[in-house]
């Protein structure tokens, strides 16, 4: 599958005579739209540094262990929501034929976090914060974050 960014008329406009051209070729195409831009570095950066404070102040998990929970925890629900496909494929070989544990490990191999939009990493962000305030560590975001209310 070939996976196109459309940010201006014009790239529409050849985006819209390549689909086009293979439907004069073909007569059947898949097409699969996706609003919202990717993520940002910075929103990156923050998750890592998150990771790691969060296993510097708990002490219960090294900053990848984090990572790997925080997906399966805050990112699989949000994209299960949000993206059939993933919805879809997660469903089939991971829901009901997995252990906890065995998720979480999966989540080393799995894509989660690079998937998301700016606005589903933003509520990524925001339910890890919550999560784990309740907890006692309190994360932040900087100032310049690029954060999407």
């Amino acid at each position: 599958m070939t996976a196109v960014v459309v940010n201006s008329a014009q790239r529409l406009q050849e985006i819209l005579g390549d689909i086009r051209e293979a439907w004069g070729k073909h007569h059947y195409l898949r097409v699969t739209i996706k609003t919202g831009k990717d993520r940002t570095l910075d929103q990156n950066a923050i998750s890592h540094a998150w990771y790691e404070q969060i296993a510097r102040e708990l002490r219960e998990d090294t900053p990848e262990g984090v990572k790997l929970e925080c997906k399966l925890l805050f990112g699989v629900p949000i994209l299960r929501a949000q993206d059939e496909e993933f919805r879809e494929m997660y469903d089939a070989s991971m829901k009901r034929y997995l252990s906890y544990e065995q998720k979480v490990r999966a989540m080393r191999y799995l894509p989660v976090t690079s998937l998301m939009t700016t606005m589903q990493l933003s509520r990524y962000l925001e339910d890890m914060q919550r999560h784990f305030d309740q907890r006692g560590v309190r994360l932040e975001f900087p100032e310049s974050s690029g954060r999407v209310s």
